[in-house]
């Protein structure tokens, strides 16, 4: 399909740069096809829920990935900034590196500047690799624990470039930008859906009888990367590790047979569970890289509801709920929102979104 069909006009004041308070107080645009549109609030979800359904959410929790640096060894000494985007073993990782073009194979980025666990407060990579799109392999001087905890110390969450470009992250922003469900460290970017649940909800949900059910899926930086070919066939998606486990899998199935519905939290989970089910929509246990992408025509097999943030034109995740719920569907849902006044991107408002009939 044409990439332009997914183009839409944004104001720039529609870019939300902190998250509502509290997370539940944000506003939830329920979007039902053939059936027109509702504004709600978060804490409404529990109204379009029933008793048997099975809210799907991402588990990951983001790392400190964004280290800022300098060249060292040769003259000038540049500094650079890298955002870790998946690691390879115990002491390399894959990362964005800007500007990539004053690195070569064989030199040494020193990252930080102060540390408990660094000497000196000094973490050192070796440049093992290039790219062609700015990406660069990275071997630190540390390994395992000890690398995690000094990356940990060193580094920052990698807000969005939408909200960077606009403001410095902050300590407030470690907590902001990190789900209430977070417990498997791997991610370079939040599962954003997830970012307006609280206890409170959480609470609302259970006593409607609906059970909330945990996978992985370590969302990369690839998530924010522009669809630059002018046909969607010309993208290719950055595979991200994902798992669903056996207990999962079947609380998921049982409650299918039941007549219950699942619903996805973010994009990361509904594609997560489209890559673990079959042909008929039985979910099997999962684990390892996930590229998939979905584009109108697509058939879903295990989600029925998904709940999700406003997203980028042009981006695959505009492609994805176009694909869910209908591009004309999802085309007018949007102009309500930005002429309502919703909030977008990862600190931005939801919506809720009921499956198209195929």
């Amino acid at each position: 399909m044409r990439t332009d069909l997914f183009d839409f006009e944004l104001p720039p004041d529609r870019i939300a740069l902190r998250p509502a308070s509290p997370r539940d107080a944000a506003r939830l645009l329920v979007v039902k096809p053939g059936e027109g549109l509702a504004d709600r609030s978060v804490r409404d979800l529990p109204d379009y829920l029933r008793a048997g359904d099975q809210l799907v959410v991402n588990d990951t929790k983001v790392i400190a990935a964004q280290l800022s640096g300098r060249r060292i060894g040769r003259e000038p000494e540049p500094r650079i900034e890298a955002t870790l985007i998946k690691r390879i073993d115990g002491s390399r990782w894959q990362a964005f590196a800007k500007p990539a073009k004053r690195l070569a194979v064989g030199d040494v980025v020193r990252f930080g500047s102060e540390g408990r666990v660094c000497f000196l407060g000094q973490l050192d990579a070796t440049v093992e690799a290039k790219g062609e799109a700015g990406e660069v392999t990275l071997a630190f001087t540390f390994h395992g624990p000890v690398l995690d905890q000094a990356i940990a110390e060193m580094g920052a969450p990698p807000l969005p470039p939408y909200i960077a470009s606009k403001r410095e992250a902050d300590d407030q922003d470690a907590t902001d930008y990190q789900t209430m469900f977070a417990r498997e460290e791997g991610a370079v970017a939040a599962p954003t859906a997830g970012l307006h649940f609280t206890p409170e909800l959480e609470a609302a949900l259970t006593a409607k009888g609906v059970a909330i059910r945990r996978v992985t899926l370590h969302v990369g930086a690839g998530t924010f990367l522009p669809v630059k070919a002018d046909d969607t066939a010309g993208h290719t998606m950055h595979a991200e590790w994902g798992t669903v486990s056996m207990e999962t899998a079947e609380a998921l199935n049982a409650a299918k047979r039941n007549g219950g519905r699942i619903v996805a939290v973010g994009s990361t989970s509904l594609r997560l569970l489209e890559s673990a089910a079959d042909e008929d929509g039985t979910i099997h246990p999962f684990s390892g890289e996930t590229a998939i992408f979905i584009t109108p025509g697509y058939r879903f097999r295990a989600v029925d509801l998904m709940m999700t943030n406003f997203h980028l034109p042009r981006s695959t995740l505009f492609m994805l709920v176009s694909a869910f719920s209908g591009l004309e569907t999802m085309q007018a849902a949007y102009a309500h929102a930005i002429a309502s006044g919703y909030r977008f991107y990862s600190y931005g408002d939801a919506s809720l979104l009921f499956r198209a009939e195929a």
